[in-house]
């Protein structure tokens, strides 16, 4: 059985490698229980249990579920595993949220309470920037203070100024990415605009954005679907960037990108009356 500081030190192990998984901890129990409070296991996406012990079956398989709801939706949420007739005496059945609890039955010969709070660990949002322009480097300077992990791909040569990313790229291939959640800008601004465009449609992300007037964006549409690049992908691109808020300014212009992502970025983490639905997600 893994102790719980070395359960913490995987934890931040993954963190600084900016890998999801879930933080599962034991927070109260009643009766007979195979594990007590305090007790952590860290649940990576595939839902395996690489470090750790809550229990055994009793708690794993509505811990598990949970687990993959929490990394669906980035929201911490805490389970009550109860067996059949605590859960009568309460009025709610298994599988039903009440209070921000959410109840499965405890189907074991002990018979006892556990309570477990789940929480998600997500990489920072990574945004990736083609492009060395004014726009793109505001964009990144203001990206930084709003939590993303930034990389800034460019040829080397047109870096004249210091960057603010976390990572400098010389050209537009980008390679292995990691699992975190994506927006990609190309900020080229007519330097090599239709590599960036090809290399940023190539990467999977939620967000697709191009620095510049849909006249432009059509006709390298145009230039790129003739040279074997999947129309799909580069209709998904939004041309130009941003919501329009009358920007002008580069540094307005990133601001306008950085609007238009923060409600990607926030979709469906928010209630319909803009509750603190969402808040208490951790982030790495």
């Amino acid at each position: 059985m893994t102790t719980a500081p070395e359960v913490l030190d995987l934890a931040a192990q993954l963190k600084a490698a900016e890998e999801s998984f879930v933080l599962a901890t034991v927070v109260r129990t009643v009766s007979v229980t195979a594990a007590k409070a305090g007790a952590k296991a860290i649940i990576r996406p595939d839902g395996s249990i690489v470090a750790g012990w809550i229990g055994g079956g009793c708690a794993r398989g509505a811990v598990l579920k949970a687990a993959r709801e929490a990394l669906a939706d980035g929201i911490p949420r805490m389970v009550s595993v109860q067996p059949e007739n605590l859960l009568a005496e309460l009025g709610v059945k298994a599988g039903e949220i009440r209070e921000g609890v959410k109840f499965a039955s405890n189907m074991c010969p002990s018979k006892g309470t556990m309570d477990i709070f789940v929480e998600p660990v997500l990489p920072h949002p990574s945004l990736v920037i083609f492009g060395a322009s004014p726009v793109a480097l505001s964009l990144a300077a203001q990206a930084k203070p709003l939590g993303y992990h930034v990389t800034l791909a460019a040829p080397a040569s047109d870096l004249v100024a210091t960057s603010e990313a976390d990572m400098l790229i010389d050209g537009f291939a980008l390679g292995p990415l990691g699992d975190a959640k994506r927006f990609v800008v190309v900020s080229t601004q007519g330097k090599g605009d239709e590599a960036a465009l090809r290399a940023a449609v190539d990467t999977e992300a939620i967000y697709h954005a191009f620095v510049g007037s849909r006249r432009k964006m059509a006709s390298l549409r145009e230039k790129l679907i003739a040279d074997g690049v999947d129309p799909n992908r580069l209709d998904r691109v939004k041309a130009p960037a941003g919501l329009d808020l009358g920007a002008i300014t580069p540094e307005e212009i990133a601001m306008s990108i950085l609007a238009e992502m923060t409600i990607e970025r926030r979709r469906g983490q928010r209630a319909p009356n803009f509750g603190l639905a969402g808040v208490g997600e951790r982030r790495a």
